[in-house]
């Protein structure tokens, strides 16, 4: 392609709203263009690199055995009301009502829509298993779109759907599906790790998510110094045996605490460390009030606590709540003489001797505080973030934390939605039996982000050979020069009919500005033809490492096949 006849609108200086390199290389070096807040629209060059992606994607999927299709961006609603997920999902799904006032929600994703065909379309074993896929448009009314394509209202994604007549089947599939995930991010070149990962609003168990290393990722990742244990730090499992001191158990006793609310706070007020604390915090539970305690220096995390009640919404009580259901401020909260409401604790709670905590009086806590003498639990269990330096829960190693952005994300689903949406089939026996599904995503456009983000310099981006949007970037320095301009359009012409993509730069445009332009690019490999052209010699710079050789004409094609090999 010359670049005469494309769009590729370069600029100098970084957008004012581009926080982060990709987002300011991908604006700059002219792949994409914003159309609306979190909106954008992908410019030649962008279009090319996002195929590539796609390709790379559609023959892992293959391999794997799935199938592609295309379903539709507009859903109606009553799919999404007969899963409970038209009220649950929150205001992230993009909901309209057409002429007619009927409601319809912009996919987010697909699960009620390809649950419903396979319903209407399946209904014996002898189909099952089955996998599908598309690459589609999804829509989320995020609300606050930052970062280019890392989080937008409108991105590009893979979402596959299997269908299983028994878990074993679908441990297969998703075996499959995790080794497909790994070759796709290989190929796209990325440093990455599968970690462990709560479902969220998708649901379902055992999940998986692929995150690409970063430090402008918003995920935190907590990983084994010494073994290949990786999960999201909200499902990380801390297994540590809590031990109590030997210390004789002091008289309970209530302090006035005037303006120490925080746990830091009352720590300093008391002068003891923070792992004597027992903090509280009052959790509204599916609509229930449940008292949480954790250790001083612990924060709670509340995907565990969602998690260990089997909730379905979990949130922190305001300060109305507490005051109307404990008597205090929050701040001054505490399990002593609580009657009427749940306390679960985390584990390293009961290891406390001689602690302290809220007296549920607003500018008062306890001192001396003993669980079991002074306070019951109902339940303990491990509510807190793990911390780094704590050891890893496969047994090996100490816990460290990376940065991560999150570009896949596979779930066993279970039959959660083939049941709310009555996707059954005759089994073997002529009996009729709930599917089972997994589902498998990709953020194809947020992986072009990510890329960006691990294959960039000071001078532009720096395409991995299998994404790139063109192999070579040809170089005519004076287009006004006889010899010049016809040996550029001689290697041209010689690239394309061997099959090696070429953007050729065929502007009347200074040198200096498109040699910036072409690291701004970013393609694997820059060929120009300059002052040795009447030679046929052309000179050879590799965008990468930054080694640059002359190559005669003759040679061009063999060497050029085995850079790219």
């Amino acid at each position: 392609m010359k670049h005469s006849q494309t769009l590729i609108p370069t600029l100098k200086e970084v957008p004012a709203d581009a926080e982060i390199k990709s987002h300011q290389l991908l604006v700059r070096a002219g792949y994409i263009r914003q159309t609306a807040s979190g909106v954008y629209s992908f410019l030649p060059l962008g279009n090319k690199v996002l195929k590539k992606v796609e390709n790379i994607v559609r023959e892992e999927m293959e391999k794997a055995g799935a199938v592609e299709m295309l379903m539709p961006a507009l859903q109606p609603a009553d799919l999404w009301k007969q899963t409970g997920r038209w009220y649950s999902y929150g205001a992230e799904l993009m909901r309209l009502n057409d002429r007619h006032d009927r409601e319809f929600a912009l996919g987010a994703t697909h699960e009620e829509v390809i649950t419903s065909l396979i319903r209407d379309e399946v209904k014996s074993y002898k189909k099952l298993p089955l996998t599908l896929y598309q690459i589609q448009t999804k829509y989320r009314d995020e609300k606050r779109p930052r970062f280019g394509l890392l989080r937008g209202r409108e991105f590009v994604m893979k979402d596959a759907y299997s269908f299983h007549d028994s878990k074993e089947s679908l441990d297969e599939a998703y075996n499959r599906m995790h080794k497909a995930y790994s070759n796709i991010f290989r190929r796209c070149g990325l440093n990455f790790r599968a970690v462990i990962a709560d479902s969220g609003a998708i649901g379902g168990k055992d999940t998986h998510e692929f995150m690409v290393l970063s430090e402008i990722g918003e995920d935190t990742i907590a990983y084994s110094d010494t073994s290949d244990f990786a999960a999201n730090i909200e499902m990380a499992q801390v297994k540590i045996a809590y031990e109590k001191s030997n210390e004789p158990l002091a008289e309970l006793e209530k302090v006035d605490t005037p303006n120490a609310k925080t746990m830091q706070e009352v720590s300093e007020y008391f002068k003891l460390p923070l792992e004597k604390g027992i903090k509280s915090l009052l959790f509204k539970v599916d609509d229930q009030f449940v008292l949480v305690l954790a250790r001083g220096d612990h924060e709670i995390n509340d995907i565990k606590l969602k998690n260990a009640l089997n909730a379905t919404s979990v949130e922190l009580a305001s300060e109305d709540e507490a005051k109307q259901q404990l008597g205090a401020e929050i701040g001054s909260l505490g399990p002593i003489q609580v009657s009427d409401i749940e306390i679960i604790a985390d584990h390293a709670v009961a290891s406390i001797i001689n602690g302290y905590c809220g007296a549920n009086e607003t500018g008062k806590h306890y001192i001396n505080v003993n669980p079991a003498r002074d306070f019951n639990v109902s339940r303990l269990e491990d509510l807190r973030f793990i911390q780094e330096g704590d050891p890893s829960p496969d047994g090996k190693g100490t816990i460290r934390f990376a940065k991560g952005i999150e570009v896949g994300h596979v779930f066993k689903l279970g039959n959660i939605y083939a049941e709310k949406l009555g996707a059954a089939y005759l089994n073997e026996q002529g009996k009729q039996d709930i599917m089972t599904m997994g589902c498998y995503g990709i953020g194809v456009s947020r992986t072009i982000a990510a890329i960006v983000e691990q294959f960039h310099d000071d001078n532009g981006i720096v395409w991995p050979k299998e994404v790139t949007p063109y192999d070579i970037h040809l170089i005519a320095v004076n287009p006004k020069n006889d010899e010049q301009l016809a040996l550029s359009e001689s290697v041209y012409q010689k690239l394309q009919d061997n099959n090696i993509s070429v953007l050729f730069d065929d502007r009347k445009e200074r040198p200096g500005v498109k040699f910036a332009d072409s690291d701004l690019i970013g393609l694997p490999i820059r060929i120009t033809v300059g002052k040795r052209a009447n030679e046929g010699y052309l000179e050879c710079k590799l965008r990468e490492s930054g080694e640059q050789f002359d190559i005669h004409e003759s040679e061009l094609i063999d060497k050029i096949n085995k850079l790219l090999a």
